[in-house]
């Protein structure tokens, strides 16, 4: 990925496969965030190929690629403020309605039936992130961890196949981040889905992950399992540190 005359990322080359929790590490400016923005559609690679079941999807924008499954958060929370909790989740299974206008004009039965599917949805999802007490909260109003298991759960409700976390425990304090090791481990095998991970807490990601990918200065010095990643020289030096 170039940005003008900056190479931002180039030669990473990766593999997520279903049920699999995948972290990539780095440094600050190590080019993470640009190959999120990428695999999810937010920026065009300017070379390179992206292939979602062996089709190619380079280049595809980020609302094709949510249709095709794959859906993400973000550093910055974007869930809608002044929307409450449930109300976030209920707009969030917009494509998955199959009802028209005139059903909704005149709430016929195809239109009433998806209405009720969609508030079972997402009463079911309140209460597997614990946060059915604040489903009438305005999403503005929750406590910081709150917002981040709504914002997983608004991804979730979308049913994707690959969910993409950008640094989901940023700000939360030890427990929050234990309750987060276990949503994502539940994630993983009750749903099935496919966990990309970036996070710079490398106690979570050494506990959540079953590879590891680790860029810096755009590139990928080191691709492995945990244990591998922990004892590999040139991560320690570029990231985890030396004595």
């Amino acid at each position: 990925m170039r940005f003008g005359g900056l190479l931002a990322v180039r030669d990473v080359e990766f593999r997520v496969t279903p049920n699999e929790v995948f972290a990539i590490i780095g440094p600050n400016g190590a080019g993470k965030t640009t190959v999120f923005n990428c695999l999810s559609g937010f920026y065009r690679p300017t070379s390179g190929t992206i292939m979602l079941d062996g089709r190619n999807v380079s280049g595809a924008r980020s609302h094709t690629m949510a249709r095709k499954g794959v859906v993400r958060t973000f550093q910055n929370m974007r869930l809608f403020r002044q929307l409450t909790a449930l109300e976030n989740l209920l707009v969030a299974q917009h494509q998955h309605l199959r009802t028209g206008l005139l059903a909704g004009l005149f709430k016929s039965a195809a239109y009433r039936a998806a209405e009720s599917a969609a508030m079972e949805n997402a009463a079911e999802w309140l209460d597997f992130m614990g946060l059915r007490d604040y489903a009438n909260r305005p999403s503005g109003q929750l406590p910081y961890g709150h917002q981040r298991k709504l914002e997983i759960a608004r991804c979730m409700i979308t049913r994707p196949r690959v969910l993409m976390l950008d640094e989901p425990a940023a700000g939360l304090n030890p427990s929050e981040k234990q309750g987060l090791s276990k949503i994502i481990e539940q994630l993983r095998s009750r749903f099935g889905v496919a966990v990309l991970l970036i996070e710079h807490d490398t106690s979570l990601v050494m506990g959540v992950s079953d590879r590891i990918l680790v860029m810096d200065y755009g590139q990928t010095i080191a691709l492995g399992t945990p244990d591998e990643i922990r004892t590999d020289p040139r991560v320690i030096k570029a990231y985890l540190g030396e004595e």
